[in-house]
C-alpha cells in the first residue's frame, strides 16, 4: 500500500519536474525474477528505474539509512534492504538471490557507483552478473538519460534481456567478468538511443 501509493506520487513529481518518459517497458517481464541493471548518476535514480513499472522494484541501501528512526521503516517498506559498506555482506548476497529467485524485481547499478557522463568507459563490478548467473532471473538493461534539471527532460530506456546463457555452463569469477562485460555494453548501446 505504501508502496503503491509513493510510487503515484513520485510518478506525478518526476512527470512534472524531470519531464520523465520511459520506452521499453514491453521488455520487463510480468511474472518471475528481474534483474533491472541501470548506470548511475545521481541518488535520484532508484525512484527513476522503478516508478514506471507496475512490479515492485527492490534495491540495496546502506546500512546505515536503516538506523534513522522512521526513515529505516519507510525504506524497507519501498524495498530496500541493508548491504554494508565497503562490501556486500553474506546477509545481502542471500537477501538478493532469495528476492530474485521468489520472483521479485530487483534493481542494481553495476558501475558500484554515482557516474558523470564524462566517464563513459566505467568497468562494471561482478555482482550483478554474479546475481543473474545465480538466480536465473531475467536480465533488463536500464539507461537513465538526462542530468535531473528542473523541467528538462529526463528518459529512461529499458532494453530486451540480456542473454547470459553462455556464461551459465562455465560459471566461476571469469564467467562473472564477461557476463559483467555483456551487461554493461548493453546499457552503453542504451545510452546512445
Amino acid at each position: 500500500m505504501i508502496y503503491r501509493f509513493c510510487r503515484s506520487v513520485l510518478r506525478i513529481l518526476y512527470k512534472l519536474f524531470f519531464r520523465l518518459e520511459a520506452s521499453g517497458l514491453e521488455h520487463i517481464p510480468n511474472e518471475g525474477g528481474v534483474l533491472l541493471c541501470s548506470n548511475h548518476i545521481t541518488l535520484f535514480d532508484p525512484p527513476t528505474i522503478g516508478i514506471m513499472l507496475k512490479r515492485k522494484v527492490h534495491f540495496m541501501a546502506k546500512q546505515e539509512l536503516f538506523q534513522i528512526i522512521g526513515f529505516g521503516w519507510l525504506i524497507r517498506q519501498l524495498g530496500a534492504f541493508p548491504v554494508k559498506r565497503g562490501g556486500v555482506s553474506k546477509e545481502s548476497i542471500k537477501t538478493a538471490l532469495t528476492l530474485l529467485r521468489s520472483g521479485h524485481v530487483m534493481g542494481i547499478f553495476p558501475e558500484g557507483r554515482r557516474v558523470k557522463g564524462a566517464e563513459e568507459s566505467v568497468v562494471g563490478k561482478k555482482g550483478a552478473a554474479t546475481f543473474a548467473l545465480r538466480s536465473d532471473a531475467a536480465v533488463i538493461p536500464v539507461a537513465i538519460i538526462g542530468t535531473y534539471k528542473l523541467f528538462q527532460k529526463m528518459r529512461v530506456v529499458y532494453g530486451p534481456p540480456v542473454d547470459l546463457t553462455e556464461f551459465k555452463e562455465n560459471g566461476g569469477p571469469v564467467a562473472a567478468e564477461r557476463a559483467t562485460d555483456k551487461i554493461m555494453s548493453s546499457i552503453a548501446e542504451l545510452k546512445k538511443l
